[in-house]
């Protein structure tokens, strides 16, 4: 399976050209930035060449027609529906709406976890002084934290479990459906952090049961940095007033009213500010790729890919750090490194961009990738 010299392709190989940095590198770093697609190039031109002969004037209708678009195609990628999408500029502003939108008062405590990606922990520790507990569940293993470890920390004291669906630390998936229920079995909320698995994971809320969910752009879809979306239930959204807010979570934002805040009925409330528009049209553009192979077809091909490095990385002992089952590994691979920028450097003046993190290289293949990179990726890495 493993021989380097016939390795053969994948049923969405032929979207390779849809990616021109595949044309001079190997990048296999997607976990950090998705590879910049022809199609989103195109909608962003678009959005330019609009600007230059329409200005101000297609607010009302391009472009006001595009947000109502993208969120209508990040609900259909999670199975939502578009009165439950949120917009933002980065998952940060979006925990920051969620954190000011919940009472304290009698359930002080947010329970995270260790491997989480610290801006999930950052909005809660910034209220610390405010009575607010963090407590941050530990992993045994470093590599994923077990649902009855969060279990343990949840009490009727418990206002959220805020948590990943795949960890960035090691690629583990986590099972966000017993996360939820964990939490709801207390009377808590469940937050999700999905910024590295909507794209390359299938991802349902209905199954999962989740109250938020954020994922965006930067990574898995394709979309580039500036853009992300905010998951809330339907039945949430009315129960819950956002303490940190901007003129697009108004109801009626342009009667520009100082007054008084009449928020949207639906998650348009937890918005703040005008989105970016090359941000929105660059992620149009990714997402139409997403949405047309379907995240099941991707994820089995990427699962195929990540396997194959896995064992390519094991045979030429490398011991990656990952998951132990290969289902709960998301296309993630954590190889350990004594000097991993050192690696990640050598790696680059060989043609192939990977990620250094702390005592590791990070490699993230995805559909556009072949098994030929991985090939080349470990040979790199072990000459």
């Amino acid at each position: 399976m493993t021989d380097g010299t016939s390795v053969g392709v994948h049923a969405l190989a032929h979207y390779r050209d849809e990616f021109p940095i595949l044309n001079k590198q190997i990048y296999l770093n997607t976990c950090s930035l998705g590879a910049l697609s022809r199609r989103a190039e195109q909608r962003v031109a678009g959005f330019l060449e609009t600007w230059h002969s329409r200005g101000a004037s297609a607010w009302y209708d391009d472009w006001w027609q595009a947000l109502g678009d993208l969120r209508v195609g990040y609900a259909e990628v999670i199975n939502a529906t578009a009165d439950e999408i949120a917009l933002h500029a980065s998952i940060s502003t979006a925990t920051a709406v969620v954190a000011g939108s919940l009472d304290y008062l009698s359930r002080p405590k947010v329970v995270t976890t260790a491997l989480d990606f610290p801006t999930v922990a950052y909005q809660w520790l910034a209220k610390q002084q405010e009575g607010v507990e963090v407590v941050v569940v530990e992993s045994p293993d470093g590599i994923s934290v077990p649902v009855d470890a969060i279990a343990a920390a949840v009490d009727e004291r418990t206002a959220l479990v805020a948590t990943s669906h795949v960890f960035f630390t090691t690629g583990a998936i986590q099972d966000i459906r017993a996360v939820a229920d964990v939490a709801h079995s207390k009377g808590a909320l469940c937050f999700i952090d999905a910024y590295q698995s909507v794209g390359q994971i299938p991802v349902d809320v209905r199954i999962s049961g989740v109250d938020f969910l954020c994922a965006g752009g930067l990574k898995w879809l394709l979309g580039g940095p500036g853009i992300v979306f905010l998951y809330v239930r339907a039945d949430l959204i009315r129960e819950l007033h956002p303490r940190v807010t901007g003129w697009f979570a108004h109801g009626d934002q342009f009667a520009f009213d100082p007054r008084h805040i009449v928020w949207h009925d639906d998650a348009r409330r937890f918005e703040l500010g005008t989105p970016s528009l090359a941000a929105v049209f660059a992620q149009l553009g990714g997402l139409e790729i997403i949405r047309e192979i379907g995240v099941p077809t991707i994820r089995a091909v990427v699962a195929e890919l990540t396997e194959d490095l896995v064992q390519r990385a094991r045979e030429t002992g490398l011991r990656p750090r990952v998951a132990d089952r290969p289902d709960d590994r998301a296309a993630i691979v954590m190889i350990p490194s004594e000097d991993p920028r050192k690696e990640v450097a050598r790696l680059a003046a060989g043609g192939i961009t990977a990620d250094a993190r702390p005592g590791h290289v990070r490699i993230s293949p995805f559909f556009y990738n072949l098994k030929e990179d991985n090939v080349a990726a470990i040979q790199t890495l072990r000459s």
